[in-house]
């Protein structure tokens, strides 16, 4: 019994990789996007990336994630059918959070660089790409990684959320054996592989701030 319900798990652990991966791999480029939009001085450009921020972290990820799923439909274009439209929903909801909060993130390690740095880069004939390539980005990477990896590891635990809009994802899996079978503890036993997961990735993290020392 504990075999088969493992494997069961470990699919819904596969779907619950793939939100996270996908997530992270359009919601990173997409926060510096963001950041650098609130801080521009072009004012339309800040006064629309600010309040996209502002209304992003002011909502739950739940209600958004229902959004997205529902309110396409409601207009009259489903764009989100089957399986397949659900996942892509749940990326799309979580790639939009998460930018906005890793835009607050990537705003204050730039901003936490000194600006004479910058300054010296300018007087040595470096160009505006060189200055934040070669003196600002390694800093910002450096400042940036605890809050980073804190939202990235809630970002594990947030996966399970997908459920509210029927993505087979982990706790969905755990949850469907109390409802097909009666059976409680294969809910709690997805712990397990949250734990694991989570566990994994704060070794990745602290190899990477020990690597990072050097900034000291």
């Amino acid at each position: 019994m504990l075999w088969n319900v493992t494997l069961t798990l470990l699919k819904g652990l596969c779907t619950t990789t793939e939100i996270f991966f996908l997530t992270l791999l359009f919601a990173l480029p997409l926060g510096l996007v963001l950041a650098f939009g609130t801080m521009t001085k072009f004012t339309p450009v800040r006064w629309l990336c600010n309040t996209l921020v502002w209304i992003v972290r002011g909502t739950p990820l739940m209600l958004q994630l229902i959004g997205f799923m529902y309110i396409p439909g409601i207009l009259g274009h489903n764009i989100w059918s089957g399986e397949a439209g659900r996942m892509m929903a749940t990326v799309v909801a979580f790639t939009l959070n998460y930018s906005c909060y890793f835009s607050v993130i990537y705003r204050g390690g730039i901003q936490g660089v000194p600006v004479g740095q910058r300054e010296a880069g300018q007087v040595l004939g470096m160009t505006r790409s060189q200055i934040f390539f070669k003196i600002t980005l390694l800093q910002m990477i450096k400042r940036i990684l605890p809050p980073m990896s804190n939202e990235i590891i809630t970002l594990v635990k947030d996966t399970s959320l997908a459920r509210i809009i029927a993505v087979y994802e982990l706790t969905f899996t755990g949850y469907s054996f109390m409802k097909s079978s009666g059976l409680v503890w294969p809910f709690f036993y997805t712990g397990v592989f949250y734990l694991l997961f989570v566990g994994i990735l704060t070794i990745f993290f602290n190899f990477l701030e020990r690597k990072l020392g050097y900034f000291r």
